[in-house]
């Protein structure tokens, strides 16, 4: 069985960056109810759907390093000004969202090409930690009460569910396109554990 190219990897990495730039900077929704939402988060949890946990998580933070020097976080910010800010808990969940979701895509890869399971990863990566990180963060930076802080970012929760499924969409669609995304890495497993053996 053929191992996976270092080469391919980097580009995938790569790719994956450059996607989650794209999605910060595009102009933000509108609502209508006074939160506009961005597709930051969605480019993070597809990373982590599609190419993994390790994978995921090396392209969300080759974004992250990239934003030090480049307007590509979301509003167009930049910098290291930013990680002093009140979306700093965000910032820093990302990768570990990416991370997570990943993982648990992966660790069900039979499951992979279906809408439900994947939406499932991706809603509980977010919840469990941007949708911590972030609101403690905010607590902190802007002196705001627990409460006060996760009641805020509640009102995000809406827009969050509705990037998730477009995710799983996406990211079902890709695993069905491309089996050998999560396939390889059970294959190069087994190869290991009957070379241990």
């Amino acid at each position: 069985m053929t191992r996976r190219s270092p080469a391919t990897d980097a580009a995938l990495i790569a790719g994956f960056a450059a996607l989650i730039a794209v999605c910060a900077i595009l102009p933000e929704i509108k609502t209508g109810i006074g939160v506009p939402y961005s597709l930051q988060t969605f480019g993070v949890l597809l990373a982590g759907a599609a190419l993994g946990p390790v994978r995921g998580f090396l392209a969300v933070v080759l974004y992250l390093v990239l934003g030090l020097v480049l307007p590509i976080y979301s509003g167009g910010a930049s910098g290291a000004a930013v990680y002093t800010g009140v979306t700093a808990g965000y910032l820093v969940a990302f990768p570990l969202a990416a991370a997570l979701c990943g993982f648990l895509v992966y660790r069900g890869r039979t499951n992979a090409t279906q809408f439900a399971f994947v939406f499932t990863c991706g809603l509980l990566s977010s919840f469990l930690l941007i949708h911590t990180l972030g609101p403690l963060n905010l607590a902190w930076r802007a002196d705001l009460g627990i409460k006060e802080a996760f009641s805020f970012d509640a009102a995000y929760f809406p827009g969050d569910i509705a990037k998730n499924v477009l995710m799983a969409l996406v990211a079902s669609a890709v695993h069905r396109a491309f089996p050998d995304l999560a396939a390889r890495r059970a294959s190069r497993t087994r190869q290991d554990e009957l070379a241990a053996a």
